[in-house]
């Protein structure tokens, strides 16, 4: 890894602390029986920082204090793991950062419940109006509502397609997908979160949209290859895990356009099974074929165009924005999207 990747892991290890930290201390609170040690163990068990992170460098980066962008960024945070406890839940995953899933712990019943706990007190902090003032405040408190509905209609669209099967798709419909289920809350909220904290709602959002979009989708390209090119030990989720809930990946939808007639049929067939019947055997073979039709080259090369435009993006959201280490740090995390490996 460059230079300029390592300082970003060390830059987002240090956000991920004092994110870590507030989080901690918030949730310190909560001593109720069969909940407290559930909300805690996802937080505890750490994460890249990346949400919380961005929201703070770009706020930071239009003027503002870190102490002001803290509470939404603990709000997001908090978001991210109440988010991860439910998808854990509805795509049968067995591990997360290393770990047993919370539902394989605890059972699926204490598990949502304590994602609900989350989800509850991610809100706390938006409540306080002593730091930004009552106006701003609702204007974050807006964007955050705003986020959450657009991100659980991505995840309903995601397992509808699963559902029902769909596979009569586009990149352009895994595009809408992953605008809605990944961006929205990954990238796009922190840099609009972080940019109306920091200049007081003074900024206009619409590039900082665009810019977010372009970023975001090029971290979800990569995460879908590292699923089924890395080790779950590697990156702590389940091998070949997308591959087994059937989710559909760009590899998967060029797969469907690449094999033959009689190929297409069987992987059809293998998607409309029930997860808990797709075998290993079955599962290595989709991996095998992604391999052989070209589908993981395919996902690269399309990362490697959304950071073209993520690039190309960041000069329009940025311009005019006094260059510091803050800006250069969202910056390198277009290259840094295409080449992490957890």
């Amino acid at each position: 890894m460059s230079a300029t990747l390592t300082t970003v892991e060390e830059t987002l290890a240090g956000y991920a602390r004092l994110i870590g930290e507030e989080v901690e201390r918030r949730l310190a609170r909560e001593d109720s029986p069969y909940l407290a040690s559930l909300v805690r163990e996802y937080p505890r068990r750490g994460g890249k920082g990346m949400r919380p992170g961005l929201l703070i460098a770009t706020c930071r980066a239009f003027g503002g204090p870190t102490r002001e962008a803290l509470g939404a960024a603990v709000s997001l945070e908090l978001l991210h793991n109440a988010f991860l406890i439910h998808d854990d839940f509805q795509d049968a995953s067995r591990r997360r950062r290393g770990l047993p899933t919370l539902h394989e712990l605890h059972g699926a019943p204490l598990a949502i419940n304590a994602g609900d706990a989350l989800a509850t007190f991610a809100l706390e902090p938006l409540r306080d109006t002593s730091v930004l003032g009552g106006r701003l405040a609702r204007r974050v408190l807006d964007e955050v509502l705003a986020m959450i509905v657009q991100t659980t209609e991505g995840q309903a669209l995601e397992l509808g397609w699963r559902r029902d099967n769909v596979v009569a798709l586009a990149p352009a419909d895994y595009l809408e997908l992953v605008s809605k289920k990944t961006c929205c809350y990954s990238t796009v909220a922190p840099l609009r979160l972080g940019a109306l904290i920091g200049s007081r709602a003074t900024v206009p959002l619409r590039s900082l949209a665009r810019f977010g979009f372009h970023l975001g989708a090029a971290f979800q390209v990569r995460d879908d290859l590292l699923s089924v090119m890395g080790s779950g030990a590697v990156h702590g989720k389940d091998a070949l895990g997308d591959i087994r809930e059937g989710k559909r990946t760009l590899m998967l939808l060029h797969l469907l356009g690449a094999v033959d007639a009689s190929r297409r049929a069987w992987l059809v067939e293998f998607l409309g099974e029930p997860e808990e019947a797709r075998s290993d055997a079955d599962v290595a073979l989709v991996r095998e074929l992604m391999e052989r039709h070209g589908s993981l080259e395919f996902a690269r090369a399309y990362a490697d165009r959304l950071a073209v435009a993520a690039d190309a993006a960041f000069e329009d959201a940025f311009a005019g924005v006094p260059r510091s280490e803050h800006v250069e740090f969202i910056h390198a995390l277009i290259p840094y999207m295409l080449e992490r490996t957890a």
